[in-house]
Formats: C-alpha cells, structure tokens, sequence
C-alpha cells in the first residue's frame, strides 16, 4: 500500500488526503494550526460569515425604496439598527469551529490518521512532526505533499499588537465597536474588511498604495466600488503608501510616506501574504523556493524534488482556498496513477466579497487593453434589469468577452449582490468553450438577475 504524508490541514491538505483515501493510499496527515487551516479558522469561513452580517446592513440602505422604514426621524439608520460586533465575533469563531470540527470527522470516517505537530521535511521521504509535548514522530512515505498555507505579512514598521494594530487573524477577538477603524492595503483583503466593517457602521478610513482600489482586479468593477465606499461615507485615500504604524494607549497612528498621518482607534494590515516555509527542511531536500519563498510547482503540483508535491497558498500560484483543494487533488490524481489534467487557471473563478461583490473568471479587462487577447466585449449596466430594479439594486453590471469570428466565451465579469453565484454560468462557458449563442438560447428565469447574462450574450450574437 502507498503511504502518502501531508504536511498541512488546510484546503490544499485535506482535500488531498481525502482523494488519496478514495484512491487507496494509507494517509497521515500532519497539522499544528487545526483542520480546515486559516482558510476554516482565521481567513474564508470568519471573513465571510462577518461579511454575511454586513450584506444585511447593507440592504438595508434601500429600504426606504422597497417601503421599508428602519430610521429616527432625522434617518438615522444606525439608531434603530445596531450591531453588536462581540455578538457577532463570536458567531464568527463559533461557525469557524463548526466548520472545522465537520471536516475533521469526514477525514476520521475515510480512515485518514491525523496527527497533531508541526512537520517538516527530513529527507525526501519522510516527515518528522514534532508533537505538542515537544517529542518527535517519524512518519516514513512514498509521496509527500506540502500544504502550509501563509500568514499575513507584517513590517517592521507596522508591527501587530493584537489589540489595537491588528492582521485579518486577529480582528475576531474584538469584543467593542471601533470608532475609526483604519484599513491599510486596498487589495482584496483590504477592500472586503473595510467595506464590512464600514456597512456595521464604523467609521473607515482606507489607505491605499496604488490610485484606485482593488488594483489587481477589473478597472470598471473597481471604479464601481470605490464610488460604493465614497458614497457610504468611507474615507479612500488613494496613492497613499503608509510608512509606519504606531500605537499611544487608545490612539493609533498611521504615517504617509508623504508627511501625512491618520488618527483612528484601530488599524487594520492587509499587506498580503507570506508562505509558511521556514525551518521546514524544505531547501535540505532539494525543493527549489522562488521570490518571496514560496515554493515552486508545475501545473501537477509537483516540486524539483520526485515525490515531493505542494499545493495552496505556500505555492503562490493562485491563493484561493478553491485553487488549494484543487492543487491538491491534482497531486494526489498524479502520484496515485489515476487520471489527472493538469491546472489550467484561465477557467478558475474568483470573487471579491464587497457589497456588491465582483466575481471574474478567464480573460481579463488588462490583457485585452495590453493587446495579449483579441476580443469582441459587452458590458451591460444592471440598471436595465427587471429583478435588479426590484431589489432596488443601484450598481453593477455583467461584462463578456468572446473571440472574434467564433464567439467562444473567453472571460467575464460580474458586478452584482451574489455575483459569487451568477459568475458559475459564466465559469462553464469559458471552461467548456461555450459560444454566446450557446448562453444566448439557454432558457432564463425573468425575472432574474442571470437574464443579464444571456442579454450580453444575445448583444455579442454572431450572425451565421
């Protein structure tokens, strides 16, 4: 029998071990952190589940439209809606536990040993955890498949407290309501936090390195949301690099590179990621880690040493929890002989999870404008849509690329509440090379907010 040893109980890991279980593998899987990794515990499931209370109050923003009254007499809505954010902390960490104990009794059912350590690499075939009474475990292999994850990225200039300068880990055990909330980095991390914590009715300032929010995504998707934040009374300061972050008693200042400072009670670091790969003896065995330490893998998720795989965030290829369970997967599929294709991240979708969300899958906006693809596009406002008028939705829209002459669906965007879900129509045009006119005769629910997703594809028909 084949003996496979995972490093790491996150995505990545135990989604590997379970396809390694299926495939007849005998399986130990070893984790320090608890199963489910930062995704279950510190990152997708708490952020998400916080976000969820946030979409309410959100809603509740065209209540008046829909003939809803939940305001004082001078609109004040957050004087007849409160929230109470201890409350929902610790649904947060309740849910996150929930979701992790459920995992980890699917993995005890498909007889995969868990072991409670941190691994490491000793050689190229065996894992030496070291247990929580400080003793060692050898653990022998014929594959071994890394999956560590990442942590936040801190600087030595802006150094967490866990109190008032706070990572993405951390905000789960505030107990009280930040009066100014101050949120650096404005990427996806950045821009879901300060648009939940802005909805529960905090004041947010947020500090932005680059011109525009969310500067990795769609550029109209991103204008969108930046004009969304404005107008809820969030503070963006763009082009604004932060130089440090300190902390007097109940006050915390941000320093701009440009002299500037922000005075707030709380400061949020969304500054990225860093890969748990330190001190693992990774290097010792040969693996090969690239920029930033992150380890390198081919699109089977194999490592330069043989039998040595990776996957998820320690990877760098793609950090979404979904990209992680697949690298997995893959690798398992790979080293157990079973068939396998290999990770092609032009069909992945993503979403960012802001009211309203964005969600994109395949080409994008940047690589038609830098002239890498050719395509024919549509974007078509959701302003025009029945069910979006109903909803008293006020932004967003759908957006689709087709190749010329033969109209295959290359890409698209979404910007809409639960664009998370309208994006999967879209995903399975672009992954089974779907025309227009294949999405264009596909019958839709009107109203629905999907009826847009056929009208953009109807505006992109080829005439035969």
């Amino acid at each position: 029998m084949t003996h496979v040893a995972i490093i790491g109980g996150g995505p990545g890991g135990y989604e590997a071990a379970l396809v390694a279980a299926q495939l007849g593998a005998q399986v130990t899987l070893v984790d320090s952190d608890g199963i489910g990794g930062s995704a279950v515990l510190t990152d997708c499931v708490p952020s998400k589940t916080l976000i969820a209370t946030a979409e309410v109050m959100a809603d509740l923003e065209v209540a008046d439209e829909l003939g809803i009254t939940v305001h004082d007499a001078e609109g004040d809505v957050a004087k007849r809606t409160t929230v109470d954010l201890g409350k929902v902390n610790r649904r947060v960490l309740s849910l996150a536990r929930a979701q992790s104990h459920d995992i980890a009794e699917r993995l005890d059912r498909d007889g995969i040993r868990r072991v409670a350590g941190r691994g490491r690499l000793d050689g190229t075939r065996s894992v030496v955890a070291t247990l929580d009474d400080g003793s060692e475990e050898r653990i022998e292999a014929d594959t071994v498949l890394v999956a560590t994850g990442a942590a936040p990225r801190t600087l030595p200039t802006a150094q967490p407290d866990g109190e008032r300068i706070l990572t993405w880990e951390q905000v789960y055990d505030l107990e009280e309501r930040p009066e100014h909330l101050i949120v650096v980095g404005s990427g996806v991390t950045g821009a879901e936090f300060a648009g939940a914590y802005n909805a529960l009715g905090l004041e947010v300032t947020l500090v932005s390195s680059r011109d525009r929010v969310l500067p990795g995504e769609d550029p109209d998707a991103a204008e969108v949301l930046e004009e969304v934040f404005k107008r809820r009374g969030m503070t963006v300061l763009g082009k604004s690099r932060m130089a440090s972050v300190t902390r007097d008693g109940d006050r915390v200042t941000v320093a701009l590179e440009d002299g500037r400072e922000v005075v707030g009670s709380h400061c949020l670091l969304a500054l990225g990621s860093v890969p748990n790969t330190a001190d693992m003896g990774l290097e010792e065995a040969g693996v090969t880690l690239g920029k930033g330490g992150f380890i390198e893998v081919d699109r089977v998720s194999r490592t330069s040493v043989q039998g040595v795989y990776a996957a998820g965030d320690c990877t760098g290829v793609f950090m979404l929890a979904s990209v992680a369970a697949m690298q997995g997967r893959i690798a398992m599929w790979h080293a157990l002989g079973d068939a396998v294709s290999p990770l092609d991240l032009s069909i992945v979708s993503s979403n960012v999870f802001t009211a309203p969300e964005i969600a994109t899958v395949g080409c994008s906006q940047k690589a038609v404008d830098e002239g890498e693809i050719e395509v024919e596009q549509v974007m078509l406002p959701l302003a025009t849509n029945a069910r979006a008028k109903m909803q008293g939705v006020q932004e967003g829209f759908v957006k689709m690329f087709c190749r010329p002459g033969t109209g295959i669906v290359v890409g698209g965007v979404v910007v809409a509440p639960r664009a998370s879900e309208l994006i999967h129509a879209l995903s399975i045009a672009v992954a089974e090379k779907l025309t227009v006119d294949d999405l264009a005769l596909t019958f839709t629910v009107y109203p629905s907010m999907s009826g847009s997703v056929a009208e953009a594809a109807r505006r992109l028909h080829h005439v035969r």
